[in-house]
């Protein structure tokens, strides 16, 4: 399953995982969206549900789960950002942005496991919880005070999962990417002095790939990743290295 499935890290996240084998339960509020991303699996050979969710609204994820019969990977991917100086971050922003990122992500991952332990064989089998973060969860940055705490937040709550989950065989890790050019981060990079700044704080001096990317979510979703938990993966270029 994957949350934000409509565009982005989401959509490509989910190509990638059925490209590996995986069959796919496509999350977000714009059913259209989720029907684009299924006509490119399908035209891949793969197979993918489509279930149009606000996962803000906890009745609506408890839906959307109880229509799945077995449940082995979440990418627990769906997030949003609004710049701001510090000052001036409104209580609206605030609220709408810890809602996504922080409410939401726990409620979604809580959801999952649930519907991962109903499985008789899961311990055997196991299972793979994969939480987007950022780069922004390690570090701290002007102008995105909020986006940063709330990302800070989900890699403490990778953290707490694994250790709790480790016995059943679930294992909780993060992905903590550097700036990618997707349709969030668009409108920021028409600004040049923003793209040379942050090309300036990548030491591998370009901006971040979204196959980059997916290559580390089919790797901790798999089999190949079954001693890692607990972890959050940086694919940041070296900006946190600094």
């Amino acid at each position: 399953m994957v949350t934000g499935a409509g565009r982005g890290l989401g959509a490509q996240g989910a190509l990638a995982l059925a490209q590996a084998g995986a069959e796919l339960v496509l999350l977000s509020r714009t059913r259209s969206e989720l029907e684009q991303v299924a006509e490119q699996i399908a035209g891949a050979k793969g197979r993918a549900r489509v279930i149009a969710c606000d996962v803000t609204n906890a009745a609506e994820v408890n839906s959307a789960l109880a229509g799945i019969d077995r449940l082995d990977i979440l990418l627990n991917n769906a997030g949003m950002n609004i710049p701001e100086p510090f000052v001036d971050v409104s209580e609206a922003h605030l609220d709408d942005m810890i809602a996504l990122n922080v409410r939401a992500a726990f409620l979604v991952a809580q959801a999952a496991v649930k519907k991962m332990l109903q499985h008789p064989d899961r311990r055997n089998l196991g299972a793979s919880i994969i939480h987007v973060t950022s780069q922004m969860g390690r570090v701290g940055a002007e102008r995105r005070t909020v986006y940063c705490m709330t990302k800070h937040a989900i890699e403490g709550l990778t953290k707490a999962m694994a250790v709790e989950l480790a016995p059943e065989n679930i294992r909780v890790n993060a992905i903590a990417p550097t700036f990618l050019e997707t349709p969030m981060t668009a409108s920021f990079f028409a600004d040049p002095e923003f793209r040379n700044w942050v090309i300036s704080r990548i030491p591998l001096g370009r901006i971040g790939r979204m196959d980059e990317v997916t290559g580390a979510i089919v790797f901790l979703a798999s089999p190949a990743a079954s001693l890692i938990t607990g972890t959050s993966l940086a694919i940041d270029g070296g900006w946190t290295a600094r």
